[in-house]
């Protein structure tokens, strides 16, 4: 999709889309928000929340899922059954 050519109100559809679907656990979407439209929202306000929000969004989601892999990493062993029911692969040994 070529955005230069594309209408202003083709341009806020799309993004309110984006931002909305988001919201079903796809980050990557919020961020495919920010970097495609960044541009496009310094000439249009309206798209400038949308976007920000998206990258917020993307922001303390990634966040959120890097803090949770490091705790995890960290962690697993100590929380015992539990840990390896949390885990798909139970490694062997003790790290």
């Amino acid at each position: 999709m070529d955005l230069r050519r594309t209408p202003a109100e083709e341009k806020l559809r799309v993004c309110k889309l984006y931002f909305y679907v988001g919201f079903a656990f796809l980050p990557w979407l919020w961020l495919v928000n920010a970097v495609w439209f960044a541009r496009e929202s310094r000439q249009m306000p309206e798209l400038r929340k949308y976007v920000i929000w998206s990258a917020v969004g993307a922001v303390i989601y990634f966040a959120a899922l890097i803090a949770w892999a490091v705790i995890f990493q960290d962690k697993r062993s100590e929380w015992g059954a539990f840990g390896d029911r949390l885990s798909v692969v139970i490694p062997k040994g003790r790290a």
